[in-house]
């Protein structure tokens, strides 16, 4: 298997910031993935995984924030997740094709560790808690875009809005303000509209009180009136 440079900071078993799918390796298996991975340092809006590129190493979030997503042919990005610390980034093309089927990208600055799919796939065939845990995020991560999905197709502009704002609020920060940077394009993308839509709804929910929307962030105001507005679309 192929030696990755190893930075002296980011030994795997001194990682308080590997993601938690790891807690069940033995330390052989840590000290495997520690030799067959790179840890590489971005800085925001730099790409982490290009769409379409040959899949030879999956991705260990261990600080920051990043937006997967898909890209349009001929129309604007869609945001199907945002991802935080510790998450694992991985995809079906592990198993099927071996392709990136999606685009990774930095919203704040942040540090990945690439790790060798082959090192990877053979984690998932010799441990079975690993394996478990991974299936079990995996299906979490799928749910969540399925749920994505349908207020997607099903919803009309403040709905979508409201949706992706609570999606915010709620899974991402875990917190009443967004304070990661998010462009309006990037509002737009998550709420699958175009970017002047989206600045108008914006607009129109700060001019109800709804939120407060500024350039550093995005503060829940009346959680009330927008639970309202995505309950009726």
């Amino acid at each position: 298997m192929a030696e990755f440079q190893v930075i002296p900071d980011q030994v795997c078993c001194e990682c308080m910031r590997r993601s938690p799918l790891f807690s069940v390796l033995t330390d052989e298996e840590v000290e495997l993935v520690n030799r067959n991975k790179t840890t590489i340092s971005f800085n925001i809006g730099e790409i982490i995984r290009k769409q379409g590129t040959h899949l030879t190493h999956v991705v260990s979030l261990n600080s920051g924030y990043a937006k997967v997503y898909l890209e349009g042919q001929q129309r604007p990005n869609t945001i199907i997740r945002i991802v935080k610390s510790t998450s694992f980034i991985g995809g079906p093309g592990i198993y099927f094709d071996q392709l990136h089927h999606y685009t990774i990208a930095a919203l704040t600055d942040a540090i990945i560790c690439y790790i060798d799919v082959n090192v990877f796939r053979t984690l998932i065939d010799t441990n079975k808690k690993f394996a478990h845990l991974f299936l079990r995020d995996f299906s979490s991560n799928i749910l969540t875009v399925y749920n994505r999905l349908v207020f997607l197709t099903q919803k009309h502009m403040p709905g979508r809005m409201a949706d992706a704002l609570f999606y915010l609020f709620e899974e991402v920060c875990e917190s009443r303000t967004i304070n990661i940077c998010l462009s309006k394009q990037d509002m737009a993308d998550l709420s699958g509209m175009s970017k002047d839509s989206a600045i108008k709804v914006l607009r129109e929910f700060q001019k109800a009180g709804i939120i407060d929307y500024t350039s550093e962030g995005i503060e829940l105001r009346d959680e009330n009136a927008l639970r309202r507005i995505s309950r009726t679309g």
